[in-house]
């Protein structure tokens, strides 16, 4: 397959003659995520206008092999932070993340020493108007290679919106675009990854969802490597225009002092789930080598805390609260 190099934001880690002729699904992997990557990114910059990504593309240190791609916007007009990174890395399992990841129900080896490789994409978008959502998403593939056993692979991601002020057609326009995905290659996996996504973007302390949630899916295997692939597919496809229209309606929207306070106390709230309850961060930083400017990439520019800030239940404020304390099922609202 020809690859139009002009579709990318920078030259891919692999080298493009083996990302064109190979069918290893870690190449095949990289291709997808650095074509998502540019085409964000680009819509990004056209909806912007004349704040461009800073690409930062980084290559392998001592303690990990391969690199990444981090494209970041930040204090545009529009976006007052964008991300979407991109890593192709590999290197030799810590115990820790050994046991980090059977506690999640893995079953790995803990007494050897195991290689493994990853790809991945990440993205989170921070609006500047208050009446537009923060979006995340990512995809991901792992595989570990053990010394005395099989190699083991699995796909993981998902895609989840943060409103600060509730548009239930947005909601529902958002997750109807990844049930879409979903329903191509199973019907029980949007109602699935729906409630996978409610239950772990959940701050236990505050007792309320991070956003009105999405999908979200882990150690995603079976039989066929393919068919698993095409599914991470499918829902990388619908990243923009889920999202996309959502921004083009509300960026312009009018705010004023208390929105802003709001739309930064509740990027507190999200800061406190990344950095206490979230799984990728914390591998993140176990990972030898890791490279934690492109890890916290994640976290808005701005937030605030108030004590004991409790919005009045009949509130704009108070009736986002409410159902981010009781998911609703918005694909069929």
């Amino acid at each position: 397959m020809k690859i139009n190099i002009e579709e990318f934001m920078c030259q891919p880690i692999t080298d493009m003659n083996t990302l064109e002729k190979s069918e290893e699904m870690m190449h095949k992997m990289e291709l997808l995520c650095m074509q998502l990557q540019g085409q964000l990114c680009q819509e990004l910059e056209r909806i912007e206008g004349t704040t461009k990504f800073r690409v930062d593309r980084w290559l392998k240190c001592e303690q990990i092999q391969g690199g990444g791609v981090t494209c970041i916007m930040e204090d545009g007009a529009v976006f007052e932070r964008a991300g979407v990174n991109i890593s192709v890395v590999g290197g030799k399992l810590r115990s820790e993340a050994v046991r980090a990841m059977n506690s999640q129900g893995r079953e790995l080896p803990e007494d050897e020493e195991m290689e493994f490789r990853a790809v991945g994409i990440s993205s989170v978008i921070h609006p500047r108007n208050p009446m537009v959502p923060t979006k995340h998403f990512n995809f991901r593939y792992f595989e570990v290679i053990p010394e005395l056993s099989e190699r083991q692979w699995w796909f993981g991601g998902g895609a989840d919106l943060t409103p600060y002020y509730l548009d239930e057609k947005d909601v529902k326009h958002f997750h109807c675009s990844y049930k879409a995905a979903c329903d191509l290659h199973g019907p029980s996996y949007y109602r699935r990854f729906k409630k996978w996504c409610d239950d772990y973007f959940f701050i236990k302390h505050r007792c309320m969802g991070r956003g009105v949630g999405g999908i979200f899916f882990d150690d995603f295997k079976s039989k066929n490597i393919d068919a698993c692939f095409n599914f991470v597919k499918s829902c990388s496809k619908a990243v923009i225009p889920s999202y996309i229209p959502i921004v083009n309606k509300h960026k312009n929207d009018g705010y004023g002092l208390r929105e802003r306070e709001w739309q930064l106390t509740r990027r507190g709230h999200y800061t406190e789930f990344n950095l206490l309850y979230d799984r990728g961060t914390k591998f993140g930083f176990s990972t030898p080598g890791a490279r934690h400017e492109s890890i916290l990439m994640s976290l808005p520019p701005r937030a605030a805390w108030h004590y004991c800030h409790n919005p009045e239940p009949s509130s704009k404020e108070g009736q986002l609260v409410e159902v981010l304390r009781n998911p609703k099922d918005w694909a069929s609202v």
